[in-house]
């Protein structure tokens, strides 16, 4: 649950079941961020034993990390076949533009 305050920088969300007053320039995004890590800490305790908040809140933690570290692999792996890529486009146009000046 979230809700704007009436200072435009400061939003109240709720993450499982604990209010708090955070401060950004997009409130929507902050609500975003707070409904996700509220999804993960509810997901966590439906998948454990855990009724500790805080081990909870550490347990929610370590599993964002991980989603984060995955995507970030993807990320630069995805990054690193684009450059290649772009590398051997710029290296074949040099070639057909060097033949031109050739042939010209």
């Amino acid at each position: 649950m979230a809700k704007q305050n009436g200072n435009a920088n400061s939003v109240r969300v709720e993450i499982y079941d604990q209010v708090y007053n955070l401060r950004g320039t997009d409130p929507d995004y902050i609500f975003k961020l707070a409904d996700y890590v509220d999804s993960k800490m509810r997901t966590v305790a439906e998948q454990t034993s855990t009724v500790d908040s805080l081990r909870l809140a550490v347990l929610a933690a370590l599993n964002i990390a991980d989603e984060y570290q995955v995507l970030k692999r993807r990320y630069e792996a995805v990054a690193g076949e684009f450059n290649r890529r772009a590398n051997d486009l710029s290296g074949a146009l040099d070639e057909v533009l060097k033949d031109g000046r050739r042939a010209g």
